[in-house]
């Protein structure tokens, strides 16, 4: 949408960047990433492997700051603590696996790690929660990827833009 800026959320779950015992390379890396295009990092958050924490700031975020869109970093590995994905379902309205889908089938290109990767997507109200790796290289690939369509996704959700169908009988594609 032109003109438009999409207010987002970047969260980071690390306990060790929680901790201040790792520098948090992921969260900068989407700020630079969404200033090129149509959002608005309106908060920035750091919070540890806590599942209820997550939850509590997901909603809060949706359900009172209005985001449009949450993107979170980290914590959805294989290990122990990591429970982002579990958190995000949690505060879940609808699954949109699509997005969470895409991402991973575009990683298996790059590595077959790919394939441990935990992350979901969801839509909480008017506001989609994608979770993104912690790592800053898997963040810049599955971001790059997953840009392109987001906005027009976005638009859909929020009422801001019309179905894909009746835009492709107004530019008589259908």
């Amino acid at each position: 949408m032109e003109g438009y800026r999409w207010k987002t959320a970047v969260v980071t779950l690390s306990d060790k960047g929680y901790r201040q015992e790792r520098e948090d390379k992921s969260a900068p890396l989407i700020q630079e990433l969404l200033s090129a295009e149509d959002y608005d990092v309106a908060a920035k958050i750091l919070l540890p492997d806590e599942q209820v924490m997550i939850e509590r700031e997901l909603i809060r975020l949706c359900d009172e700051e209005h985001m449009d869109l949450i993107l979170t970093t980290g914590g959805t590995g294989f290990a122990e603590r990591d429970c982002t994905p579990e958190a995000t379902l949690c505060v879940a309205d609808r699954n949109a696996p699509g997005i969470a889908d895409a991402m991973r089938y575009f990683s298996l290109q790059i590595t077959p790690r790919a394939m441990l990767g935990r992350g979901v997507s969801v839509i909480r109200g008017k506001t989609l929660i994608v979770n993104l790796p912690g790592s800053p290289k898997a963040v810049r690939e599955n971001l790059s990827f997953i840009l392109p369509s987001l906005g027009h996704g976005l638009g859909i959700l929020t009422g801001r833009e019309s179905e894909c169908a009746a835009l492709a009988q107004r530019h008589g594609k259908a």
